[in-house]
């Protein structure tokens, strides 16, 4: 079963962090947005939050935007 995730991204953050502001999952890394250096710790990230491997997620949508949609299968 894929389950979809709706995220907004904050590169180059103070600290990393996941929460939700009006309903929707905000994660905050400090990678820059370079070279696809913040997608990957976005992963990173979700995976420890999510408490899944980071295989298991894939960005779907929005590789080159703040906001994305991730799958989680």
């Amino acid at each position: 079963m894929t389950m979809m995730l709706e995220v907004k991204v904050v590169p180059r953050a103070k600290r990393n962090e996941v929460s939700e502001r009006d309903g929707q999952i905000v994660v905050r890394v400090t990678a820059p947005a370079d070279d696809g250096k913040a997608n990957a710790a976005v992963l990173r990230l979700l995976a420890q939050y999510l408490a899944v491997p980071v295989s298991r997620l894939t960005i779907q949508r929005g590789a080159r935007s703040r906001r994305k949609v991730i799958a989680r299968t």
